[in-house]
C-alpha cells in the first residue's frame, strides 16, 4: 500500500509542483524545498486556520447563550415532568434531547457548526503526506534520474546531499524541539485543561520525540521539508494570537482573548 500511495496522482502532482516551482525560482533544490513548504503553509493553510479560528471564536461566545437556554430549559422540563409524573431518567432523557435541538439551531444560526473546524486537518495532514512522498520519490530517483542528481548536490550547509539522512542530527533534532514548541504553545492556551485535553497533549509530545528517529532515517530533503513547515506553522501559530491580526481575519473577540498575548505566552512557558 505504500508504493501505491507512494505513486498515486496527488503525489505525482507535488512532484510536478516541486520540479515546477525550482524551474521557475532558480532557487537551489534546499532553498526551493524551504519556499514551497512556507507557499503551501501561507496560501493553504493559514486561510483555513484563520477559518478554524472565526468559528472557535463563535463557539467560544455562544457559550453564555447556550448555559442560559440549558437553565431556562431545566426548568420547564422540571415543571413538565411533575405534570406528566416523569421518572427522572425519562426527564432526563427529554432535557438533552431538547437542549441537543437547542444547540444544533444555534449552530446553524451562526454557521459554527464544530466540526467545520476540523477542516485544517483534513486538508493540512494529506498534503503533509504527499509532499513528503514527492520528496521521497525524488531522492530515490523514482521521478527521474536528474531530479536525483540535482538532489544529490542540492543542499546546503552540513547536508549537501538532500537523498541522503542527515548524519549530523541537526535537522532531526531541529524539527523535534520545534514540534515541541507547538505543542506547549497550544497547551499554554487552555486555562482549564480536560483530561482528554492533558492525553492529548502527551500524544502530541510523544509524537514530536518519535519523529526525531524517524527524521533521522528518510532523506534530508523530507526532514528539511519538515521543520520548514513546522517552522512556518509556529510562526502562523504566533501571528494568529495578535489581536490585531485576528480583527483583520475576522475573528471575533472572545472571553478568553488576551490583549498582551506574547507576553502571557513567555511568562506560560517559562513558570
Amino acid at each position: 500500500w505504500y508504493e501505491g500511495l507512494a505513486q498515486s496522482a496527488p503525489v505525482h502532482w507535488a512532484e510536478d509542483g516541486l520540479v515546477g516551482l525550482q524551474a521557475a525560482t532558480g532557487l537551489p533544490w534546499w532553498a526551493a524545498i524551504a519556499c514551497g513548504a512556507a507557499l503551501l503553509r501561507t496560501a493553504v493553510t493559514l486561510p483555513l486556520a484563520a477559518h478554524q479560528g472565526r468559528l472557535l471564536g463563535k463557539l467560544e461566545n455562544l457559550q453564555p447563550e447556550i448555559k442560559k437556554l440549558a437553565e431556562h430549559l431545566r426548568y420547564e422540563v422540571s415543571v413538565r415532568g411533575k405534570q406528566l409524573g416523569w421518572s427522572e431518567k425519562v426527564a432526563r432523557f427529554h432535557f438533552k434531547k431538547n437542549l441537543r435541538r437547542i444547540i444544533t439551531e444555534l449552530y446553524i444560526r451562526d454557521n459554527c457548526h464544530p466540526f467545520k473546524a476540523t477542516l485544517l486537518v483534513w486538508v493540512q495532514i494529506p498534503m503533509w503526506v504527499c509532499v513528503s512522498l514527492a520528496l521521497r520519490n525524488c531522492s530515490v530517483g523514482a521521478t527521474g534520474s536528474e531530479v536525483q542528481e540535482q538532489f544529490s548536490a542540492g543542499g546546503a550547509l552540513w547536508f549537501t546531499d538532500l537523498t541522503a539522512p542527515d548524519s549530523t542530527w541537526i535537522l532531526p533534532v531541529s524539527l523535534g524541539l520545534m514540534n515541541l514548541l507547538i505543542v506547549e504553545i497550544f497547551a499554554s492556551q487552555k486555562m482549564e485543561v480536560s483530561r482528554f485535553q492533558k492525553l492529548a497533549t502527551n500524544f502530541f509530545r510523544a509524537v514530536s520525540v518519535v519523529m526525531i528517529p524517524v527524521a533521522a532515517a528518510v532523506p534530508s530533503s523530507m526532514a528539511l521539508y519538515w521543520l520548514s513547515s513546522s517552522f512556518m506553522g509556529l510562526s502562523h501559530n504566533l501571528l494568529l494570537r495578535s489581536p490585531t491580526f485576528r480583527r483583520l481575519c475576522c475573528i471575533p473577540r472572545t472571553k478568553s482573548e488576551s490583549d498582551t498575548p506574547y507576553r502571557d505566552l513567555v511568562s506560560a512557558l517559562t513558570t
